[in-house]
């Protein structure tokens, strides 16, 4: 286990650099011989020194998936996945996860990390990392194991706060790792492979007035969905729709069903659970009173967003094509 993570004062620093890297395929292979290389990065505002990890534990899809797409996955020790997650087996980096260790599918804890010797942590701010439930990363500072939070995840983060729209928290978090790790460049070639997707959308997006498009996460009494700070709403954006709770400054937000039908979205996007299918909810909103009659819903126009596509991944880029392209036929066939 490394030891404890020592605070630095404001500004952002890189310190020694003795890890020769060299980059063969699609893996990174890092060479940490002799002097223990540390460098400082900031974790949701407040600049930490790091150590290279060795032992991984990531809590969810959306953490496993920026270590794999950096070719970490030997210093990842296994993955804690929620029944919400959907089957590793579906991931482009299913080869990698049966590599590693399967934790738990339970939420995360820290009784979990310590048993697993972890030596780092990755996980989102009350998405995995909880006051409540005694897992922050002050408090595996004291236990000498290292953290890393989605930067998507910072905003409300207490005592430090920190803001980027949710895809350039994609690529901070895949900066900062390959800092972490040791393998900057291989991280600054996979932004540069996603920033130029994005862009490629951005390109064929339609033109003229947005359309207009709910996200419906869950909720019976009153709905879930995706308001500014997450990555749908980016999703949602650059493919050319507008969200209709994109002025919500929060990330996943309770909302009311009076608000959505003045709304009057033409598409919704159904966010797909594994333990809560996406046709059940489709079915739903067509059987509710409320929501029987709106546009997207008459005309059935349902877009079903995987749950990894939609929490801070690189995944997030996939959903941006699939919906990208949805949303064009669906302008063309207006």
């Amino acid at each position: 286990m490394s030891s404890p993570i020592h605070r630095r004062g404001k500004g952002f620093t890189a310190i020694a650099a003795s890890t020769v890297l060299a980059l063969t395929g699609c893996g990174a292979h890092i060479d940490t011989a002799g002097s223990a290389t540390t460098t400082t990065v900031n974790r949701c505002g407040e600049p930490v020194e790091y150590t290279v990890p060795q032992r991984a534990v990531v809590y969810e899809g959306g953490s496993a998936d920026k270590l794999f797409a950096l070719g970490l996955a030997d210093r990842v020790h296994g993955y804690v996945l929620p029944p919400a997650n959907p089957p590793v087996s579906e991931s482009p980096w299913a080869a990698d996860y049966e590599r590693v260790e399967f934790l738990s599918d339970d939420l995360l804890n820290r009784e979990l990390v310590v048993d697993a010797r972890a030596d780092f942590v990755v996980a989102g701010w009350n998405s995995g990392f909880s006051d409540t439930r005694g897992i922050t990363p002050e408090i595996l500072d004291t236990l000498g194991i290292q953290s890393f939070m989605h930067a998507e995840s910072c905003f409300n983060y207490p005592g430090h706060p920190e803001r980027h729209t949710p895809f350039e928290g994609l690529f901070v978090d895949l900066e900062r790792l390959g800092q972490i790790f040791g393998v900057s460049d291989r991280a600054s070639t996979v932004i540069e492979q996603y920033r130029q997707r994005v862009d490629a959308v951005r390109a064929q997006a339609p033109t003229g007035t947005p359309t207009k498009v709910f996200l419906y996460d869950s909720g019976t009494d009153k709905p879930f969905t995706a308001a500014r700070q997450v990555p749908p709403n980016d999703i949602i954006r650059f493919a050319g729709g507008v969200n209709i709770f994109g002025e919500v400054d929060a990330r996943w937000s309770g909302v009311s069903w009076e608000a959505v039908v003045a709304a009057a979205p033409e598409v919704i996007i159904i966010l797909s659970y594994r333990d809560a299918p996406a046709q059940s909810k489709i079915d739903f909103l067509k059987s509710h009173p409320a929501t029987a009659a709106l546009p997207a819903v008459v005309n059935n126009k349902f877009f079903v967003l995987d749950y990894n596509e939609a929490i801070s991944s690189p995944r997030n880029i996939d959903g941006l094509e699939k919906f990208a392209a949805y949303l064009r036929e669906f302008r063309s066939g207006r």
